[in-house]
């Protein structure tokens, strides 16, 4: 007879084990919340600036160790806290001008969305080849996290932290929701491969179903980025181009970047004379085009005369034209306007920003904001309209499809410039009220990702930082630093053919959230079933 967990006193009775103190209780139930916080920075720390995209997979792993067999409860706290812990310091470049108020507000809502799919991974991690289900429920929650409040905010979804990681290629196989599929599936599945070896060792046996799914889950995806990368290609298709990316600079940060009248306008045409200058001398190649950032122009050069006449000059100083970010006033409306400004004739073509950010260019819920803080009415005074059409502009021939800086998140908004013939992409930015955070770094990403995605040659000319040329394969081949004046040239492909991912459109993800639903309905179904046999 073997006596365990009991001691022997001195007469030579058993004694039981003393019973846990409270305290040691709540130390053992902090452990799981802690673990979650901490492993949703672990997934923070995987994104950009840091080339640490690895660091995703155990995130996604130690997400599964707390979620595994929870209550819906306990899941719904846990998948919080992991979402705090991830978009607390992601996002916290939103508060970088206007306080914390707004970024807390915004993190507080956000990771209610992390919360429900802790939940649905919860429920579905009793399920045979649980790894699957899981993954495509976190993909559901960044489908439905894309779309509301107000549009949605797709900032922080997983594929973003994966420009420099082995599963890159996929994003031309099926975008944003396969990419955050595999690195999903991956983390959840070096969890589960975790799981039955401790299991293996406690008892001895192995379920060999399970052990191969779980290792089919880390293979699968992986296998699938490798099969994927001759989907990946810097070939030109029809032709090339040589682009110009102008970036200006600002005379201040922050919200009072533009507060100097025609300030931010000069400094982006004195670095356009500036190439112009160089092109003469031979230093450079002429440009076919030249490119400017989102709101380059800080007035208005359809009401302004003095406006319009620094971008003619500019225009004919380099001799091609130009396309010029600029915020118009047109049949009463506000909007956002990139103008494609040629040297003989002028303004020919414009782009109104589609999707345009909440509490940055419009502003919902004004009243509330305004009792809670007039401040915050008075940053967006007048609401941006939205426009209507996909901005493709045809410069001599070639075609440049725009997604202005916020529109880059947005699958939709960027897939449709190619879809409407674009052979090239430019997403026009304005990071100076966000001055030196990672904001800049995060975008940069998300078009790196753009670029393999619909295989296409990518140009960021943003205002303070940081400005870059990207090759079809999301390689970065020529960028600059912050808040510095600056031009890039360089000869790019421009390419014609469609990727998987830009002809199936939202298919996957569609196919994915029809997949996570199907898990929890069978996780719903197998608990309905479990509890009537219990009673019975």
């Amino acid at each position: 007879m073997t006596v365990t967990a009991t001691s022997v006193d001195q007469s030579g009775r058993l004694e039981s084990p003393p019973a846990p103190s409270a305290r040691g209780r709540r130390l053992r139930r902090l452990v799981p919340a802690a673990a979650s916080a901490l492993c949703g920075v672990l997934l923070y720390v995987s994104f950009p600036p840091r080339p640490l995209w690895w660091l995703a997979l155990p995130a996604f792993a130690g997400f599964a160790w707390v979620l595994r067999g929870r209550t819906w409860k306990a899941a719904l706290g846990l998948g919080y806290l992991f979402g705090l812990g991830f978009l607390l310091p992601l996002l916290v470049w939103t508060g970088v001008e206007v306080g914390p108020g707004p970024w807390l507000a915004l993190v507080a809502i956000e990771a209610v969305f992390v919360a429900l799919v802790g939940v649905g991974v919860a429920a579905v991690s009793k399920l045979p080849a649980w790894p699957v289900w899981a993954a495509a429920v976190w993909i559901a929650g960044e489908a439905v996290r894309a779309r509301v409040p107000f549009r949605g905010l797709p900032w922080g979804k997983i594929a973003f932290g994966q420009a420099d990681g082995v599963f890159l290629p996929l994003a031309a196989v099926g975008g944003t929701p396969v990419l955050g599929f595999a690195v999903a599936l991956c983390g959840f599945g070096l969890y589960e491969v975790g799981r039955l070896i401790a299991e293996r060792r406690r008892t001895q046996t192995l379920h060999r179903g399970a052990a191969a799914a779980a290792l089919l889950s880390i293979a699968v995806p992986v296998a699938g980025a490798v099969a994927a990368q001759p989907l990946v290609s810097d070939k030109a298709e029809d032709g090339t181009a040589t682009v110009a990316v102008i970036q200006g600079n600002v005379p201040r940060a922050g919200l009072e970047f533009s507060a100097q009248r025609r300030a931010v306008l000069d400094y982006h045409a004195r670095e356009t004379l500036k190439l112009a200058a160089d092109i003469k001398a031979g230093k450079v190649a002429k440009p076919d085009y030249v490119l400017w950032p989102e709101n380059s122009s800080d007035i208005d050069p359809f009401t302004n005369s003095d406006a319009a006449a620094v971008i003619d000059e500019a225009a004919k100083a380099v001799g091609v034209p130009i396309s010029v970010g600029g915020v118009v006033e047109r049949d009463g409306k506000l909007l956002n306007e990139q103008i494609l400004w040629d040297p003989v004739k002028g303004p020919t073509q414009t782009y109104d920003k589609r999707q345009v950010q909440p509490f940055g260019e419009y502003l919902p819920l004004r009243g509330l904001v305004g009792a809670i803080n007039k401040n915050w009415t008075g940053m967006v005074r007048q609401d941006f309209s939205r426009g209507g059409k996909p901005g493709v502009f045809d410069i001599d021939g070639a075609k440049v499809g725009l997604a202005t800086c916020y529109e880059a998140a947005f699958d939709w908004a960027v897939r449709d410039t190619v879809t409407h013939g674009a052979e090239m992409i430019s997403v026009p930015s304005n990071n100076a009220t966000f001055d030196r955070s990672e904001m800049t770094y995060q975008q940069l990403a998300m078009s790196r990702i753009r670029a393999v995605e619909h295989s296409r040659t990518v140009t960021v000319p943003v205002t303070s930082g940081v400005s870059a040329i990207i090759m079809p394969d999301g390689k970065i081949t020529q960028k600059t630093g912050m808040f510095v004046p600056a031009y890039l040239v360089q000869k790019v492909p421009l390419r014609t053919s469609e990727t998987p991912a830009t002809r199936l459109g939202i298919l996957p993800e569609i196919a994915l959230v029809l997949v996570a639903a199907g898990g929890l309905g069978w996780a719903i179904g197998s608990g309905i079933r479990a509890r009537r046999a219990g009673d019975a």
